[in-house]
């Protein structure tokens, strides 16, 4: 089993900027990637990004230039650095991991609010 732990969530102001960890324990070395999700008031969850053990990335479209996912030393460990926040990006913020099996992992979620 894999345990994920989200932190760094809050109230920004728009156009502020906020950091996402996210840590992972447990069977972390059945870990082939880890990603970011997001669950918005009436809307579905959606993919905001992925890192492959491989380290190579992939952003939703809506957040490029803005929101960026990097990894620690070890896999077990992510960060969703988000620039430039707007109120559409209020959402509660899942952490993803996922198994050579393509089994899911999911985090508590962090909240991230972003108003005036």
């Amino acid at each position: 089993q894999v345990q994920l732990v989200e932190s760094g969530g809050g109230l920004v102001q728009p156009g502020g900027s906020l950091r996402l960890s996210c840590a992972a324990s447990g069977s972390v070395f059945s870990i082939h990637g880890m990603g970011w999700y997001r669950q918005a008031p009436g809307k579905q969850r959606e993919l905001v990004a992925v890192i492959s053990s491989a380290g190579s990335t992939n952003l939703a479209d809506s957040v490029k230039g803005r929101l960026t996912i990097s990894r620690g030393n070890a896999k077990n460990t992510v960060y969703l650095q988000m620039n430039n926040l707007k109120p559409e990006d209020t959402a509660v913020y899942y952490c993803n991991a996922y198994d050579g099996d393509y089994i899911d992992y999911w985090g508590q979620g962090t909240q991230v609010t972003v108003s005036s």
